[in-house]
Parts: C-alpha cells; sequence; structure tokens
C-alpha cells in the first residue's frame, strides 16, 4: 500500500473508487443539527489511523471539536463498520483493504464458521485446507489418498456417510474447507 495518509490533503483528495472500501465520515454535532454534511473516505489512501484522523479533522475544520461519526460504509463486511471507529477496528480494515480478492473471500467463509473477532487472515490460512464444489469432492480426495483401500472395497463404502463423519473434523463454507 502506498503511504498517502502523511501527505493527503483535503484538497488533493480524489474520489473514490467504487470498489475501494470506504466510509461516509460526518459528525455528530452537525447529524444533531440536521446534516448529514461529509465525505466517503477510502480507506485505501491511508496507511495509519492517525493518518486517518488527520484527514477527518482536515475535513471537519469548520469544527472546533469534531466528535467523528462514521455514517455508512461500502466494499467490507458488515461486522468490522461501526458509528465510532476505533484504533483496533481501523487496523482491521486496513488489513482487509491489503488483502487480494481470494483471501477476502476466504476470511469471509473463515469468519461465518468462527465469528469476525476469532477471524484473522493467519488463522484462517493456517486452518485452510482447500478449495472444493463440494463436502462430497473434498472426501472423495480424501479417500483417493489411501493407497491401501483394494479397489474392490472402495465400492462398499459409503460415501455420504463418509463425508458427514469426515466434517466432524472439517468445516465447509463457500466451497473453502478448514480444519477445525
Amino acid at each position: 500500500m502506498v503511504a498517502l495518509d502523511r501527505k493527503i490533503k483535503l484538497a488533493d483528495y480524489e474520489l473514490v473508487d467504487d470498489a475501494h472500501p470506504a466510509l461516509y465520515v460526518g459528525t455528530y454535532g452537525k447529524y444533531n443539527e440536521g446534516s448529514l454534511d461529509g465525505m466517503w473516505v477510502d480507506l485505501t489512501k491511508f496507511d495509519s489511523y492517525e493518518g486517518f484522523l488527520r484527514f477527518c479533522h482536515e475535513l471537519h475544520s469548520d469544527e472546533y471539536d469534531p466528535e467523528f461519526m462514521m455514517q455508512d460504509y461500502m466494499n467490507f463486511p458488515r461486522d468490522l463498520y461501526s458509528e465510532c471507529i476505533g484504533e483496533d477496528t481501523f487496523n482491521k480494515l486496513l488489513e482487509y483493504c491489503e488483502m487480494d480478492d481470494e483471501d477476502r473471500e476466504m476470511l469471509e467463509a473463515y469468519a461465518s464458521i468462527h465469528g469476525r473477532d476469532y477471524a484473522t487472515l493467519d488463522k484462517a490460512k493456517n486452518d485452510f485446507i482447500g478449495k472444493y464444489e463440494s463436502e462430497k469432492d473434498f472426501a472423495e480426495e480424501v479417500l483417493e489418498t489411501y493407497d491401501n483401500i483394494p479397489e474392490f472395497i472402495r465400492g462398499y463404502i459409503d460415501i455420504e456417510a463418509f463425508t458427514r463423519d469426515l466434517f466432524y473434523d472439517y468445516h465447509f463454507e463457500n466451497g473453502f474447507v478448514f480444519s477445525c
């Protein structure tokens, strides 16, 4: 990621790319006065929480002590969004911004199994087994790894029962298989 956050100025800020993770940043003061004045802020432009805050202060420099309100979000998971974004959550958003599409898809599958608080890309990659069309496809591949099962016996194996039992130790979500 290009470290733009120390240099980015409101006057030089480019419009948000519709594909980038972004927040609509307003303030509670303006909102309480009936105003939604704010701006979509592209999170890929920042490499730190401090840089993001500096930009938001410049954006709302018409207020003495603005209390920032994240009024909307786009292109990142709902459970990473909050009206008040602290440094920990912002850092998770930055991590999300740096992922490629395949890693994002894998993390989303992992998070739906384990929850967002537990899910990190490192944990997901550590537990990742592979991507398959179905649980049955994974089970068939596992069976193929056992060289010592004679071919005539393979016909007697109940693949549905084997698949069901196998997934006591694995999780399947959106094509991704993870170990427990």
